[in-house]
């Protein structure tokens, strides 16, 4: 009954006359439909919208919830992405007065403490990363990456250069190529080594005055630290370009080592990764950049700025736009709820406790590996960072079980599904993050699932799963041809 009630739209529960609450008419002036919206949009038909009580819509949507996999109900270990618990005490101090019913419009006098949040909050991000200016305004990693190679393009042609060339390793977040793509550079995919690692030659081969960025991932998609990350940045610098550090694996090195140390030029985090806002469904996110000195006044605007010499009625924080900055890229100063989610965290775990993030969540991550790889090896590195890349390979071979039919029976015990069949250099891949935030007895239940799935009929996993209210949909033709739909079907 709960699953028929969640899987049923709204729509199927519409009864005419319906209604979870009663509206007051009209205490103004109505205008006709011809003035208020242009000729093009009276030409669609309303699509309508469902008659339903309070507690049809209350049910629907409890109900559909508990369908959900979240990381306050199951063991997240999504590769790539760090789905780590969300404290709720961050959830608390976000949600309070002072912060939720602030407006943006406001005058900058009057949102002095907030600003104070968000400049200290780019000082902690400067000295995590060792690239001394930061914008906040970027709302995913995606973005950016797209932020900060906007902000590398004005730098060099501020400077008369044309530099046309983005390069990034093969086992790079396929968001790399897609940023570097739309803003207006070439991609030049490099090969990896047998290691798993950037591959020196190939990278020398490809460096040239034309090339702008090179992209990469520290420690990288298969959980290995770039060990001639120093080499591989002089190299590039050496033909006048920057290094950018996508910050999707920070939680590896917090507190160990700096971007900016090992020769980074640009980064972004995640915030919704590293520091525990809330992450999924497409959002929310947020993705402020930090870079070096000499591209800071490139950044988007605005900054917040701290005025040393504020009297005792001038504004201490104030807003400025850098002077050769690249514009906006968002709305108002970023995504501010997931800012400040990050900023509760960074405050409440303070240096010492960031560094031990690192290291729960390497040795998690070692832990787990080290009592799988007998089942499911891992083709590059004895030991990894923050996660791993194990490839199912050999068992398809043997009985024809692939990765995605592992995933997806892992639904069945309560687990969400690894990411699979990424990185593309590793066949069959199944990618597995466990995060500092899981115990023992978590990771040691994983592992006794996975060895179970191992042994069942693989005609039986080829359906997995079983429990759950949709079994296995035809993903490949869900992403090719998506029905989407926001009214009741004809």
């Amino acid at each position: 009954m709960r699953n028929q009630l969640a899987t049923e739209s709204l729509f199927a529960l519409s009864q005419p006359g319906r209604r979870g609450a009663e509206l007051p008419e009209a205490d103004v002036p109505v205008k006709p439909l011809n003035e208020l919206l242009p000729t093009a949009a009276l030409a669609i038909e309303p699509t309508g919208l469902p008659e339903v009580t309070e507690p049809d819509i209350i049910r629907h949507f409890v109900n559909l919830s508990t369908l959900n996999m979240c990381v306050d109900t199951h063991f997240y270990p999504l590769g790539s992405c760090t789905m780590k618990y969300n404290p709720k005490r961050h959830e608390r101090l976000a949600s309070l007065p002072g912060i939720v019913d602030l407006h943006p419009y406001q005058n900058p006098s009057d949102l002095q403490g907030m600003l104070a949040l968000l400049y200290e909050t780019q000082e902690m991000l400067a000295e995590i990363s060792g690239l001394p200016a930061v914008s906040l305004q970027p709302a995913a990693g995606a973005q950016g990456e797209f932020t900060a190679l906007l902000t590398a393009k004005a730098y060099f042609e501020d400077r008369g250069e044309k530099r046309t060339k983005v390069l990034f390793p093969n086992s790079a977040h396929g968001t790399n190529p897609a940023s570097a793509a739309i803003a207006g550079f070439d991609c030049v995919q490099l090969a990896s080594s047998k290691a798993g690692l950037v591959d020196l030659e190939d990278l020398k081969a490809n460096l040239d005055d034309q090339t702008a960025v090179f992209m990469v991932t520290n420690p990288n998609t298969l959980g290995l630290f770039e060990k001639d990350i120093k080499q591989i940045a002089d190299m590039v610098h050496e033909v006048g370009g920057l290094v950018y550090i996508d910050g999707a694996n920070m939680n590896a090195i917090l507190g160990y080592t700096r971007p900016g140390d090992f020769g980074g030029d640009m980064m972004h985090y995640n915030v919704h990764k590293t520091f525990t806002g809330p992450h999924g469904a497409g959002g929310p996110g947020s993705g402020p950049i930090a870079v070096r000195d000499f591209l800071s006044d490139f950044l988007p605007g605005p900054v917040i700025k701290r005025n040393e010499n504020a009297g005792e009625n001038g504004d201490q924080y104030t807003l400025e736009n850098p002077p050769k900055s690249i514009g906006r890229v968002r709305t108002f100063y970023g995504n501010i709820g997931i800012v400040v989610r990050g900023y509760c965290y960074l405050r409440t775990l303070g240096a010492k406790g960031l560094k031990a993030v690192s290291e729960n969540a390497v040795l998690n991550a070692n832990y787990l590996k080290a009592i799988l790889k007998d089942v499911l090896p891992v083709p590059n590195g004895d030991l990894c960072m923050h996660e791993f890349v194990a490839s199912a390979s050999k068992i398809k071979a043997e009985n024809g079980v692939t990765a995605m039919d592992i995933a997806k029976r892992l639904l069945d015990f309560g687990f969400h599904a690894p990411t699979v069949y990424f990185p593309l250099v590793v066949p069959e891949a199944i990618m597995v993050e466990p995060t500092e935030t899981e115990s023992k007895e978590t990771l040691d239940a994983f592992a006794e699932t996975i060895r179970k799935i191992l042994q069942e009929d693989p005609e039986y996993l080829h359906q997995a799963p079983h429990s759950t209210a949709i079994s296995r949909p035809d993903e490949v033709v869900a992403a090719r041809h998506p029905i989407l739909q926001c009214c009741e079907p004809q």
